[in-house]
């Protein structure tokens, strides 16, 4: 599986509640809406929460400002995410990015595509 991850952060004028709400409420089903022409397998949001306990760890490892949420979306292969443009797929990714444009400060929001490797996976009873 090939997964692309995308570190969010909201655009200036919206609260993170704000934020997460559009995110989940509008822009999740779109991204559902044209998953099956993207080639989309999975799509889960990691929204942040406002807690004191990070910015205890952030502040132990002196790491920069965390993101309002994670994007995480699963391909099947680098074939299936690469697939040749079609009419509606260029017009579903269209779609996507003029949405993402409402909510997301796309210039400070990193995203890439990699593979997973799992570690270890346990279930607890």
């Amino acid at each position: 599986m090939i997964k692309l991850t995308f570190c969010l952060h909201r655009l200036p004028g919206l609260s993170r509640e704000a934020f997460q709400d559009y995110w989940f409420n509008t822009h999740a089903p779109l991204v559902a809406k044209h998953s099956k022409v993207l080639r989309i397998r999975r799509y889960v949001q990691m929204h942040s929460v406002t807690n004191g306990f990070n910015d205890v760890i952030r502040a132990s490892r002196e790491a920069p400002e965390m993101y309002d949420g994670v994007a995480e979306l699963w391909w099947d292969s680098m074939d299936d995410l690469a697939a040749p443009p079609t009419p509606e797929s260029l017009a579903a990714g269209l779609a996507l990015l003029e949405d993402e444009r409402k909510f997301i400060d796309l210039h400070r929001s990193p995203l890439f595509i990699g593979e997973e490797k799992v570690i270890f996976s346990s279930r607890r009873a």
